[in-house]
């Protein structure tokens, strides 16, 4: 009866304690959950002429924990370039890790007589169970251009040595973009001097023309034959050049000088042969 009654009591004492006593678990922290893979740009919207390069600043996340390829492509229209650049060199795709960030440089050319619009160019960065896309847009607003020439198209002429010769030049837009602060400059040959009359154009609209004068002086004792003038015309858009051929020719006063000096020359052979011939 003792055994029985003291297991009875053993048994209800553990019993007791089971219950009583807290359960110790150890407590793990949260998982957080993988932050998505992203794809952005500071500005997505660019305006510039349709010969300049758009540029987009843009940045890749890998979100994942493992690392990834990501190939770069663009839709563009037909005709347009589009290069990508990271870690200062051109590539089509970049080798990330997890959890990392990568810079990258969208350069889009547009193509050759593209029209003024908005024109919207679709950018993907893709990796495997990674899709990525960018929506950019380029805003082409219009070209510059500009030409340099003659009133006749004739880019030659003579001058006589010592002398000034003024030779009208024709500045044109041929953009379709208004022209500021164009500035005329000459490179002549040694010596030689040029200036123009305007030296500058404050603004030159789409399609009008501006009528300059340069004046060429050429030296005195200036060897006849022809010599190369380069005159330009720019901005900081565009730039145009006008390659002028001049002939220098003796003055009257100078050939009659040669003449005479041959003449004298001759005239002293002769008289040595005559004088001193005989002997």
């Amino acid at each position: 009866m003792h055994t029985k009654t003291g297991v009875t009591i053993l048994f209800s004492f553990l019993l007791l304690f089971s219950f009583s006593t807290p359960a110790y678990v150890v407590a793990q922290p949260p998982k957080s959950p993988p932050t998505a893979s992203t794809f952005t740009a500071n500005l997505i919207n660019i305006e510039a002429a349709v010969h300049e390069t758009f540029r987009y600043s843009t940045n890749l996340h890998n979100g994942s924990a493992q690392r990834r390829v990501y190939e770069l492509k663009a839709m563009a229209p037909m005709g347009w370039n589009v290069v990508f650049r990271a870690r200062g060199s051109q590539v089509t795709s970049i080798n990330m890790d997890g959890n990392k960030d990568q810079d990258i440089s969208i350069e889009i050319q547009p193509a050759f007589g593209a029209e003024p619009s908005k024109y919207k160019i679709p950018v993907f960065a893709t990796a495997h169970h990674d899709s990525l896309k960018l929506d950019l847009e380029a805003v082409v607003k219009g070209s510059y251009g500009i030409e340099l020439t003659t009133p006749t198209g004739r880019l030659s002429d003579a001058i006589t040595e010592g002398k000034q010769k003024e030779i009208h030049l024709v500045v044109k837009n041929t953009g379709t973009l208004a022209l500021n602060d164009i500035s005329l400059s000459g490179q002549s040959p040694s010596k030689w001097d040029v200036t123009f009359a305007p030296s500058k154009i404050d603004q030159l609209a789409a399609g009008k023309t501006a009528d300059v004068v340069a004046r060429l002086t050429v030296p005195d004792k200036t060897i006849a034959g022809d010599y190369i003038t380069t005159f330009t015309a720019k901005n900081t858009n565009r730039e145009a050049q006008a390659t002028f051929r001049m002939t220098v020719k003796t003055s009257v006063l100078s050939g009659w000088i040669g003449i005479l000096v041959i003449l004298a020359a001759a005239g002293l052979v002769i008289y040595l042969i005559r004088k001193y011939g005989r002997r």
